[in-house]
């Protein structure tokens, strides 16, 4: 079966940062397909990375993203990889933003084999303040159950999506099996 990973990304010292990690925290309450595993990231962006070596095929990244919206604004972005000039990045423990986590995991897939994962979507919420404060703005605060909803849809999409490609496969295989069979 394929593997669902939602990772919560965020400081919780640094206010509406910690988005990501509250609505990780909230999704674990929540009924999930046995294919998906939640996890509280926070700001372990190079453990995230390498876990995603284990081999995922859907990865939902959740984290605070200003994008110049109202605060408590949600976002998801198709990510479909690094943008121009990214290179090997630069190892720093407390600046790995999602595009960071991801050039690394292409580094470490090109030297370990391995693969990153099929589809990478990132469920964004526009902060109000990403200043020294413990607990999220009233408008992130409130924004947090409907990403929980969203990212439960993503999900169901997903599934959606991945059956209809396994159905495809086998179609086209069973169909190939055919004709040699003939």
């Amino acid at each position: 079966m394929k593997r669902t990973l939602v990772a919560g990304i965020g400081n919780i010292f640094l206010g509406d940062d910690g988005f990501g990690v509250e609505t990780a925290r909230r999704l674990t309450g929540r009924p999930l397909p046995s294919h998906v595993e939640v996890a509280d990231v926070g700001v372990r962006g190079v453990h995230l990375a390498y876990r995603l070596l284990d081999g995922y095929d859907t990865l939902v990244l959740v984290d605070a993203t200003a994008r110049g919206e109202a605060p408590g604004t949600l976002y998801t972005i198709e990510y479909d990889g690094p943008g121009a000039g990214s290179g090997v990045p630069a190892i720093d423990g407390h600046r790995m933003t999602p595009d960071t986590v991801l050039a690394l995991l292409d580094t470490l897939c090109a030297g370990t084999g391995g693969r990153p994962p099929r589809r990478v979507l990132i469920v964004g919420c526009e902060p109000a303040s990403v200043e020294e404060a413990i607990g999220l703005s009233a408008p992130v605060e409130a924004a947090v159950p409907r990403a929980v909803e969203l990212i439960e849809e993503l999900l169901r999409d997903d599934a959606a999506a991945a059956d209809a490609h396994d159905t495809a496969d086998t179609t086209l295989s069973t169909m190939s099996s055919l004709r040699r069979a003939q």
